[in-house]
């Protein structure tokens, strides 16, 4: 059953190890596939060193394992939340990736400070609310998935594939997991450059006009980065 999406999901968890992402077993990538409404993701507590396409568990959007002997991530309920949330993404990342996650610890948002932000996020990238004692105590992962919904509420997530949960974490999403993982790579090199220039002066975020051209010139109908296809 989604074999393909299994080694996907496989991959892209190799890969948050490959770019210094993790530590130990830290994070997790997800996969969805929008014609079965069924969830790929990695197991719990499970050794990225030990781990096979074959461990990978499948749920459905209510997280209930369809397929799979291992018990799912602890995190499952806040993918899921995300992909109600959010229908044109097929793939979730959640890492504690040093400097990401540093800016999410401050309850800050990071903000766009260049060009280098701008070519991939479209703004500041935004920071959730703290969670109350019950969503914290009930419900607590699903909870979590929703504050990240709720801080984008009104917003494309595909124009802000990020956000920073407060106190806790980054997450990240994209079209693919390969996709949700190279977001979440940018987010934490963003996050470093930022962390180093708040350090250096106070910083001014980046003129509109640049903003819109940076990111509008990777994104969108009138894009023209790379090779036509």
């Amino acid at each position: 059953m989604l074999e393909k999406l299994k080694e996907d999901v496989f991959r892209a968890n190799l890969d948050l190890v490959r770019h210094g992402l993790v530590i130990m077993t830290f994070g997790n990538v997800s996969g969805f596939d929008r014609t079965s409404e069924l969830m790929v993701i990695k197991p719990s507590g499970v050794s990225y060193n030990e781990m096979t396409a074959n461990d990978m568990v499948v749920t459905d959007l209510n997280g209930n394992v369809v397929e799979g002997t291992l018990t799912p991530s602890m995190d499952t309920p806040t993918h899921l939340a995300l992909y109600k949330a959010f229908p044109g993404i097929g793939g979730v990342v959640h890492t504690h990736s040093t400097h990401a996650t540093a800016w999410a610890q401050a309850g800050t948002a990071i903000p766009c400070l260049g060009t280098t932000h701008a070519d991939y996020f479209y703004g500041p990238v935004p920071v959730t609310r703290r969670l109350t004692i019950n969503e914290t105590e009930k419900d607590y992962e699903y909870n979590t998935g929703l504050v990240i919904a709720e801080v984008l509420a009104g917003r494309d997530p595909q124009t802000m594939p990020a956000v920073l949960v407060n106190s806790h974490g980054p997450f990240t999403w994209g079209v693919t997991p390969a996709m949700a993982v190279r977001n979440a790579v940018i987010l934490e090199e963003i996050a470093r450059i930022a962390s180093l220039t708040v350090s250096i002066a106070p910083p001014n975020e980046i003129d509109k006009h640049l903003l819109d051209r940076h990111y509008l010139r990777k994104h969108g109908s009138s894009a023209y980065y790379g090779q036509k296809k």
